[in-house]
């Protein structure tokens, strides 16, 4: 298309906009993980079982799930940008109004609540990089949004624990929601305009269109696929990795075991690193090159030694961050202009749902065969992604034609 105005790389418009959904994406997942560490805490200030208090992060990635499915019928009918940067001062203002409440269930409403807010940021951000960068240069600037979700999660999860440690977990998420929003009304105000997006009517009948036309383009279906069983894979681990750690020999404590969650530092840099690999080389290679490492960390884990361990969580985070950039970049390519919202949408739809079902399902094969049945589980799970994104079937070329190597 002639007419459209891509953002160049290496102009400031480029930086403020990769800045932008660095600054937009760590506060999405540095609110959504947040209360993490804290579930212990909450089990003992309120008296409530673990699994009740574990509904402060199991909620809000429900309400985020399901959100995804309807997002796209109203985001058409606004301004990326605008429709992104409501949803990080909603998000930051219920994040602030949490800090106050001393009742556990009106906590979780408003956890709730901040799933569907925070829906409004990720999939309308994978469309707005599709839509103002070109196509040669998506792997790099979708590598810094991912980077973002990575340091997010682990500010959400650290920070807040040490925050709470030394004041207590209201004046946390104060100083959380405070911060956030002084980010969100940064993005608002410094975020390059959307010059390529097309408004459309907001109608079920355009919504029900566009997402038949998503769910028909067969090129797409191996990126749901592969981001189902990424994530579900990567939270499996990060899930089961403290049963044997903080159990003999090794009984790490529980602030100990809080610093692990720093490997997901390896995330920030494989997911630029292999994003920008992503536009200058095969991408179904690069997949395959991150899905190998992501096994690779796995089966170290198996290793009795504790180091050994860590270094196999490190890499699992590494091949995690890196595989879900090049196959998140993947999908914007695939899908047609005007379904790039909808495909990001399902892609993450598929990415939430694989963290719930997966991550559920390894418990079982933790209680039935240990660590190493859990590790043959996620591995047998990767081996399949691997088929579904880097071997794509040849029926979809038969039906749908060459699009997918296009891109690949």
């Amino acid at each position: 298309m002639t007419d459209l105005q891509y953002i160049q790389i290496g102009t400031k418009e480029a930086q403020r906009a990769s800045l932008g959904v660095l600054v937009g994406s760590t506060i999405t997942y540095a609110v959504m993980y947040s209360p993490q560490p804290l579930i212990s805490l909450y089990s003992k200030e309120y008296h409530i079982p673990p699994a009740t208090a574990s509904l402060s992060i199991s909620l809000t990635s429900v309400a985020l799930a399901v959100s995804l499915l309807f997002i796209t019928m109203f985001a058409g009918g606004f301004d990326r940008k605008r429709f992104m940067s409501v949803s990080l001062l909603l998000t930051s203002g219920m994040t602030v109004a949490a800090a106050f409440l001393q009742n556990f269930s009106a906590f979780l409403v408003v956890r709730l609540l901040e799933g569907i807010s925070i829906a409004g940021f990720p999939s309308i951000a994978m469309a707005y990089l599709n839509e103002e960068f070109s196509p040669r240069d998506i792997g790099r600037v979708i590598g810094y949004y991912v980077a973002g979700t990575a340091t997010g999660g682990l500010i959400g999860r650290l920070i807040i624990g040490i925050l709470t440690e030394h004041t207590n977990w209201h004046i946390a998420f104060g100083i959380q929601g405070a911060v956030s929003l002084a980010g969100a009304v940064w993005f608002w105000r410094f975020l390059p305009d959307s010059r390529n997006f097309k408004k459309q009517c907001i109608s079920i009948s355009n919504w029900l269109a566009s997402v038949k036309k998503t769910l028909c383009n067969l090129h797409l279906w191996p990126m749901y696929i592969a981001a189902f069983l990424l994530m579900g894979g990567y939270t499996a681990v990060l899930d089961y990795i403290g049963y044997p750690l903080m159990h003999a020999p090794y009984n790490l404590s529980q602030t100990a075991f809080g610093f692990l969650f720093v490997v997901n530092l390896c995330g920030i840099f494989s997911s630029v690193l292999f994003g920008q690999m992503a536009d200058r080389y095969s991408r179904r290679n690069v997949l395959a090159l991150a899905i190998g490492v992501f096994i690779a960390g796995v089966l170290l884990t198996l290793y009795p030694n504790l180091v050994v361990k860590i270094a196999g969580v490190a890499l699992v985070s590494f091949g995690f961050m890196a595989g879900h950039s090049v196959a998140s970049g993947w999908t914007g390519l695939l899908a047609e202009h005007s379904c790039k919202g909808q495909a990001a949408s399902f892609y993450l739809l598929f990415y939430y749902i694989g963290a719930s079902l997966v991550g559920w399902s390894g418990g079982f094969f933790l209680d039935r065969s240990g660590w190493q049945g859990l590790c043959g589980y996620i591995t047998l799970l990767l081996l399949a992604a691997f088929c579904a994104a880097c071997r794509p079937w040849r029926w979809i070329h038969r039906a749908n034609g060459s699009a997918f190597h296009r891109h690949a």
